[in-house]
């Protein structure tokens, strides 16, 4: 059966009626999941299956029938290494359907069926009894609810539930234990995710809004790669442990979803600016804390190329509620918060201790901006860029248009000495900071959508300068971007013959890519510790055969390392002085393997051409190196299109990646398509 759906479209900014199957949403679920990488976690696999050996010894020497209760069982994994293990029988608990079903068939693929039964519901509905789903409560719990978060999946509510109802009293549970861990730091990097900071621009310094600085921030984690921030990004004031509980959360035990806190009292080891917490998370996956699976990011091993990678569990930032000044020596205490599902930190001396509230964003900019575009506003070079576009193209009659989500531009325009400046802004955060440098009225801001404009909106004035980032929060691959392009066509009208376009064009780029580890989150497992999961990488790829694995999906590169095995190539012309055209534009061509390896997809990002000889690049920023290493933008999301499979690219020959791209102006969309072509040359002078 399919339905009609309405869906805005980020590209061309029109709300799209498409005919989907009513099974798109699920399929897009099980495309875009960390399935693949949880199975692909040798290290979590092996931790949990030696947990589950060692709790289920440790109840048949009690003399105990083993009964175990899996919650979140996915692939049914965990259930089949305690049946292997010993347990006499296994309830696993799945709430979404699908996956339940692929953990019958893994189950019974596997000779399984009479020891484990699939439970599809959500665990705080099962029921125990003669006739309900479990014959008796359970004395072995395991479970796999936790995110980057620890507790962000609802595992405190689950495990409270599960004690009162599911599990006996002292049952085993593997995990065991977790513990919390926070390091405090003094990073500008990280803070500029969180805060303004002031622009010079000509000689005047551009100040961020006060209630921005006063700002608690948006409550929502940061998890990212935290491997991939560099020691050098950031200082430590001090480290410890901190627990969510006043003593380590045993899972053995009844666990309360209720608000707490908890506070650690420490001497601040260095002098500076407290801002951030980076936090990670350790799981005992027996009684001794003998065997531990940890989240630490590589940088606190001995030997960093030994931490296993994982995306389905990274690493956590939390920004202080306030930046405060430390002093070494200094005796201040770290209180770190709970509820159901979330933590948030505060930081106060430990005389005047009292509880924080949870943070909300009172300023709107954090409503507005995510972090990465908070980075990307804070970035000084990329803003002289933009500056020193607009200083070449300003004069003193300058009429100048922004158009971009929450962007200081129009302001850089008044500033630089244009005669008058328009934003079409709904945010109206460039009020604020306006507003903030005595400069209210300086920008006349329009809450009109671009094909709404009309003559009398400006004044009866003409556009001598329209401008852009171009940046739109509703943007998710690098091309829906080109927004800018509709909006310009739409303003064509209202534009002088001569007007300047700034950006003028903008390129997408292409790169053939080996992926260090990002490469899991698409790879079949095909066995994973003895057992086949065969049927899971079919439920997967049927998925992406229903439409991912047609179309990239976006991905922040500087997360996951990557060796380019082609130089980078401009595969596509943008020219934004003249309209959207009305037909398909297509490019075909190829790209020849630099570099023998594995090549797992494509890298494709936006470069815009603010003018001639100043480009502004939202993924490369830097050259290529010898042996393939890349440095990617911060601040934007890349395109990856994943093959179906690797090619493998040896020296043997040459090879090189063909493509096929088509714009499609009606869709606002970029079709597009790969293969490996070999090449073989009489000489290497061809």
């Amino acid at each position: 059966m399919k339905t009609f759906c309405g869906r805005a479209n980020p590209t061309t900014g029109a709300l799209d009626w498409v005919e989907e199957s009513e099974e798109y949403d699920y399929h897009q679920e099980i495309a875009r999941s960390c399935y693949a990488d949880m199975l692909h976690d040798h290290d979590r696999n092996k931790k949990y299956y030696q947990g589950i050996r060692a709790a289920v010894s440790r109840v048949k020497a009690r003399g105990e029938k083993v009964i175990v209760l899996d919650i979140g069982t996915g692939t049914g994994l965990l259930s089949m290494m305690a049946v292997t293990a010993g347990a006499d029988f296994c309830y696993a608990v799945e709430v979404f359907k699908p996956m339940a079903e692929a953990a019958q068939s893994i189950v019974e693929k596997n000779g399984f069926s009479d020891k484990i039964k699939i439970i599809n519901k959500h665990s705080t509905d099962v029921t125990v009894g003669p006739d309900g789903d479990m014959q008796t409560r359970a004395n072995i719990l395991v479970t796999e609810l936790f995110d980057t978060e620890l507790i962000g999946e609802g595992a405190l509510p689950s495990y409270e539930h599960a004690h009162q109802n599911l599990v006996q009293l002292g049952c085993e549970a593997v995990p065991h234990r977790a513990t919390i861990y926070a390091q405090l730091v003094e990073s500008e990097l990280l803070w500029s995710w969180t805060q303004l900071q002031p622009v010079e621009v000509e000689g005047t310094h551009l100040v961020p809004p006060p209630s921005v600085g006063r700002c608690a921030g948006a409550h929502s984690v940061c998890d990212i790669q935290l491997s991939q921030v560099s020691p050098g990004s950031f200082t430590p004031l001090a480290f410890h442990s901190v627990l969510p509980l006043p003593r380590s959360v045993d899972f053995s035990k009844p666990v309360s979803s209720a608000f707490q806190s908890h506070s650690s009292q420490f001497v601040v080891q260095s002098s500076g600016r407290a801002q951030v917490v980076l936090s990670w998370w350790d799981l005992d996956m027996d009684p001794s804390g003998s065997i531990v699976c940890t989240m630490a990011p590589s940088w606190t091993y001995p030997e960093p190329r030994m931490a296993p990678w994982r995306d389905h569990w990274m690493q956590s930032v939390y920004f202080l509620p306030v930046e405060s000044r430390v002093t070494a020596g200094e005796e201040l205490s770290l209180t770190v918060c709970h509820d159901d599902y979330s933590l948030w930190y505060s930081l106060q001396s430990h005389r005047y201790n009292t509880l924080p509230s949870r943070p909300c964003c009172t300023c709107q900019a954090h409503l507005v901006w995510t972090r990465p575009r908070f980075g990307e506003l804070n970035d000084r070079q990329r803003t002289e860029s933009f500056v020193s576009a607009l200083r070449s193209v300003l004069r003193e009659d300058s009429v100048c248009l922004g158009i971009s989500d929450g962007s200081l531009l129009p302001v850089f325009a008044h500033m630089l000495g244009a005669k008058k400046v328009f934003g079409l802004e709904n945010s109206r955060m460039s009020k604020q900071v306006l507003e903030a440098n005595s400069l209210k009225g300086a920008v006349e801001l329009l809450e009109i959508r671009p094909d709404q404009l009309c003559s009398n909106d400006l004044g009866g004035k003409q556009i001598s300068v329209l401008m852009g980032e171009p940046y739109f929060s509703t943007s998710l691959l690098p091309w829906h971007s080109l927004f800018f392009w509709y909006c310009r066509t739409a303003l064509a009208g209202l534009l002088l013959p001569n007007a300047t376009i700034l950006p003028c064009s903008a390129t997408l780029h292409m790169l053939a890519v080996e992926f260090q580890d990002l490469w899991r989150i698409r790879a079949p497992c095909g066995t994973c510790e003895g057992f086949d999961v065969t049927p899971m990488d079919e439920m997967v790829q049927k998925s992406l055969d229903f439409r991912e694995s047609l179309e990239a999906e976006p991905h922040p590169l500087w997360e996951y390392p990557c060796r380019a095995l082609s130089d980078s190539a401009a595969v596509m012309t943008f020219d934004f002085t003249q309209c959207v055209p009305q037909q398909p534009v297509s490019s075909q061509g190829s790209l020849p393997f630099r570099r023998t390896g594995r090549c797992h997809g494509v890298a494709l990002w936006m470069e815009y051409h603010l003018t001639t000889d100043i480009t502004v690049s939202g993924g490369l920023i830097g050259p290529i190196s010898e042996q393939g290493d890349c440095e990617w933008s911060r601040h934007r999301k890349q395109g990856i299109y994943f093959l179906r499979s690797p090619w493998e690219i040896s020296g043997e020959g040459r090879a090189a990646v063909s493509y096929s791209f088509t714009f499609d102006p009606s869709l606002g969309d970029i079709r597009m398509d790969f293969s490996m072509e070999q090449q073989h040359f009489l000489s290497d002078c061809l």
